[in-house]
This record gives structure tokens, C-alpha cells and sequence, in this order.
């Protein structure tokens, strides 16, 4: 026999928005182990998932926490089980939370998105994500594909996004970013005296070694970013001149002007992926999109927005342009 459980059949301290199911332990299961009677009676759950509610203490044997998922289960035992959400099913749980709108109207949303805001849930972060912000933020999101999302920022850049409202928005804006119509340019600080102004032109694919990575790699896909040198400044007690950098992007490759910089020798400061040493105090990668431009999908009035430095970089690029400045001529 099996079925759900009152709220007020589990001790305090339990979550009680989380449902529970109880079955009676038959005579044909009598010395199975729990995790395995466990299935039986919730088979919507994994075994592997079920092993780790009985670990965190949100399964009991006739009325007291199950210390094992090994144990072994006997007739005539009430199991008890309280079916806490797996992690991947909170991607797509509205969560209300304070975006960053620099502009919204019935066709879409442009966010300045902070630092450390992961954009798709994805493994180790199946929420607090900005899909899960949209969710919460219009109801049309949930008919959407990725709630309207249709370019991304690394979790630890800063800056401006543009997000889809609508299909007929989300198509536009899609195609545009494939046509490259939509303009995105991104302020860094790098490592090294950079060049006043060159393109990098390098194909980006999976790192072969490292798979959390991406390189330049032959069998990549075409990539291309701009990047002009805005100054270069040799800071108190850093080894070698920091750069200040604007990036423009042709394309819009996973970790692009990460990657690009790092095989240029200039990895972004902080940036430990691809090899950015700590400097002037920055704790994560030190970009942020700071311009953003397209043709509106139903208007098609040119839209421009600019998005001022956040506190971390902003302090960090007022102490390179206090430092001694270094000429970038035939750098």
C-alpha cells in the first residue's frame, strides 16, 4: 500500500511544501535493502537519488531516520519518505529576485546582469540563475524556449544582455545575433602591454586537454573579436603592465574574448581558467559589457545602451589609470 502523507506526520524541521509517500513493507520485500524498496513505491525518482534523501535524513522505518541506505527493510515496517525536489528540477522553478532591467517592453528585456549570476541552470547551479528570474518575472517566460534567453554572459562577467519576450522577439532576435547585426562590446583588463588596435581572427573549439576549457583549435568554429587599447598602466608591486582594453565581438563563441586574449599571451586579469593572475583587487574575471546595440525586432528603431563599469572593475580601472603609464607604441 502506498500514499501521500499529511504535513503534520513528519517531526519539525521539515520542509512541508515537499511531498511525502508511505508504504507498508509486503511480505515479497521483506530483506530488501531500503534503497531498493524505496523505487518500488517511487519510481519517478532514481535509486542514486533516493540513496541521498535517505543520507540527509528525510526517510524514516517506522517513525525514526533511517541511518542507511543499505539496511535492510522487514514486513509489516511503515517506510516513510519525504520526496525532497531533485536539484535539476528546480531549472525551471520561478524564483523572485532582483534584476537589474535597464529596459523592458512587450517585446523584450535588456538586463545588466552583476557578476556571479550563472544565465542557464546547468550542473552545480540548478538554481538562482536569471532563467529562473524571467520565470518569476513575466508568465510568458515558461512558454519560451530558455525563458527568452538568447545569447549568454560567463557567470563571473558583468553586463548587458538582451532577453526575448515573445516567439516573434526571440526569432528576431536570434537571427540577428547569427547575421551579427547585433553590436556587443566589452571593457577588460589584461595582462601585458597590448597593441593599440588588432583583430584576432582564430577558431574556438573544446580544449582537447582540458575539457572545462576552450581553445583555439583548427577543427574550431569561426571566432573573431576586435580589440583596441584604451591604456596601459605598469601598477605598484605587479609584475608587469596591466592593459585596459575594449573588445567587440564578431561572434559569439563560449569564452570568446577569454580565449582569444589568452592565445594573444594577454589573459584577463583574475581570470584563473586561462591563466589571469590576481591584480588590483579584482576576485573574478575582469570583464564587463559595457555596450550593447541592435535594430528592435518589431520596430526596428536602432537601440543603444551603455552600461557604466561595476564597483570592482571601475575601482580596478581608476588604479590603472592612476599608475604609471606605459606607451603602447610598437607594443
Amino acid at each position: 500500500m502506498t500514499e501521500d502523507v499529511a504535513d503534520d506526520e513528519w517531526s519539525e524541521g521539515s520542509e512541508p511544501d515537499w511531498p511525502r509517500r508511505e508504504a507498508q513493507v509486503g511480505a515479497d520485500a521483506h530483506g530488501q535493502r531500503l534503497d531498493v524498496f524505496l523505487v518500488s513505491f517511487a519510481p519517478d525518482f532514481s535509486r542514486s537519488y533516493l540513496k541521498t534523501l535517505v543520507e540527509s535524513g528525510h526517510v524514516q522505518v517506522d517513525g525514526a531516520v533511517a541511518a542507511s541506505a543499505s539496511r535492510k527493510v522487514l514486513a509489516g515496517q511503515k517506510v516513510v519518505v519525504v520526496l525532497k525536489p531533485t536539484p535539476q528540477s528546480q531549472a525551471f522553478a520561478p524564483e523572485t529576485m532582483d534584476l537589474n532591467i535597464v529596459f523592458e517592453d512587450e517585446h523584450l528585456i535588456v538586463i545588466n546582469k552583476p557578476a556571479g549570476m550563472v544565465v542557464h541552470p546547468a550542473a552545480g547551479n540548478w538554481s538562482g540563475t536569471l532563467m529562473n528570474g524571467l520565470l518569476a518575472h513575466h508568465a510568458g517566460a515558461v512558454d519560451l524556449p530558455r525563458a527568452g534567453i538568447v545569447h549568454r554572459l560567463d557567470k563571473d562577467t558583468s553586463g548587458l544582455m538582451v532577453v526575448g519576450k515573445t516567439i516573434p522577439a526571440v526569432t528576431a532576435l536570434s537571427r540577428a545575433i547569427a547575421a551579427r547585426t547585433v553590436s556587443r562590446q566589452y571593457l577588460a583588463l589584461v595582462h601585458g602591454c597590448v597593441a593599440s588596435s588588432f583583430s584576432i581572427d582564430a577558431p574556438i573549439g573544446r580544449d582537447p586537454v582540458t575539457r572545462v576549457r576552450m581553445a583555439v583549435v583548427a577543427s574550431g568554429k569561426e571566432a573573431r573579436t576586435d580589440v583596441q587599447c584604451l591604456l596601459v598602466g605598469q601598477p605598484e608591486g605587479v609584475s608587469q603592465p596591466i592593459s585596459g582594453v575594449r573588445c567587440t565581438l564578431h561572434t559569439g563563441r563560449t569564452h570568446q574574448i577569454r580565449v582569444h586574449l589568452s592565445h594573444r599571451k594577454h589573459p584577463l586579469v583574475a581570470d584563473a581558467l586561462y591563466g589571469g593572475a590576481p591584480a588590483l583587487g579584482m576576485a573574478r574575471q575582469a570583464l564587463h559589457a559595457t555596450r550593447l546595440s541592435f535594430a528592435h525586432p518589431v520596430s526596428e528603431e536602432t537601440l543603444v545602451w551603455e552600461a557604466e563599469l561595476p564597483a570592482d572593475m571601475a575601482q580596478a580601472w581608476n588604479e590603472l589609470t592612476a599608475a604609471p603609464q606605459v606607451s603602447i607604441r610598437g607594443a
